[in-house]
């Protein structure tokens, strides 16, 4: 059963990330200036579609849609109904937890650009995973939050670590988003969810711990199984994230809606939209949409979709863009 949910589900790229944001315009002022993100769009919409895509009840929202290198990223702004913050005390482990890692070609000076605009730290410095970890090793990193609370990463590999596309010689600072990463409460869970259902495949993975870990998550303790997954045509991946200590990361609440700033959405492309939706139903898929909706207005970033649910409440945009 799993099988044929996958062959007509499977995941062909992830085309955006998409997040919910208080204030638009503050949000694209720091992605394209800390960033170098580029403006591509920037629409209102509103009306049942709207509503029923993304389950909110008369709902209002500004979609401003940006780029870096190859990814997108869309900003949504609820102008109407307004959602509930992200909680202070948010930590690495808390299951709503999601980050998006910007690859760039010299850390030093990123952060030193970053340094320039308003965020929160999450990392206490810039960290370097230790020869150690075969795995990871020598990749430079450093998390932050902006002004929303939503979780970033600022990313160097070494010349041995990453996807062709980050060791392209270039003047560029910022190259792209390399992958999207979720906090889940079982490594398995999702591999059967994303990789059984949705068929992404797994692309490496590492135990993550020791010193470098805490400073980097800002969490005492930390020890993380990572796993990385890879739409059939490549590109922007998935990350799971599974703290195997400390204890104490928190469910996703229950209530949790698309206009709350914890929201964050991976536009996932699927070939058979129709035949994904009746699919994912037979598996006992958590459905926020209650079928495929289409979007009739030309404006629209894609053409129909469907909002689920993973098993950590992670919501997953599945999009048909003919």
């Amino acid at each position: 059963m799993a099988s044929q949910a996958q062959s007509s589900s499977q995941v062909q790229a992830v085309q955006a990330v998409g997040m919910t944001v208080s204030n638009i315009e503050q949000a694209t002022q720091f992605y394209t200036g800390a960033f170098t993100f580029e403006k591509v769009s920037d629409i209102t919409v509103s009306g049942e579609a709207y509503d029923y895509l993304l389950g909110v009840f008369g709902s209002q929202l500004r979609i401003v849609t940006l780029k870096l290198g190859q990814e997108t990223l869309r900003l949504m702004e609820y102008i109407s109904p307004k959602g509930r913050p992200a909680p202070v005390d948010s930590q690495s482990h808390d299951l709503w937890f999601q980050h998006f890692a910007i690859i760039v070609s010299d850390l030093d000076r990123a952060y030193d650009r970053l340094k320039q605009f308003s965020f929160t730290p999450i990392s206490t410095a810039l960290q370097t995973i230790p020869e150690s970890n075969e795995a990871s090793a020598g990749i430079r990193a450093y998390k932050f939050k902006d002004a929303d609370g939503h979780n970033l990463e600022i990313l160097q590999f070494p010349p041995d670590k990453g996807a062709d596309r980050w060791h392209q010689s270039t003047d560029n600072l910022f190259l792209g988003i390399d992958h999207s990463a979720i906090s889940v409460s079982s490594t398995q869970q999702s591999l059967t969810f994303y990789r059984d259902l949705l068929g992404l495949s797994v692309g490496g993975g590492s135990l993550n711990t020791g010193k470098t870990q805490e400073y980097l998550d800002n969490l005492f303790a930390a020890k993380v199984q990572v796993t990385s997954l890879e739409p059939a045509q490549g590109g922007l991946g998935v990350e799971l994230l599974d703290y195997l200590t400390p204890p104490g990361g928190r469910p996703m609440p229950v209530d949790q809606r698309s206009n709350d700033l914890t929201h964050v959405q991976l536009e996932l492309v699927v070939n058979d939209l129709a035949a994904a939706v009746e699919a994912l139903s037979q598996q006992a898929v958590q459905f926020v949409s209650p079928r495929v909706i289409e979007l009739t207005d030309a404006q629209a970033p894609f053409r129909k979709g469907a909002l689920i649910r993973d098993p950590d409440g992670h919501s997953l945009l599945l999009v048909e863009n003919r």
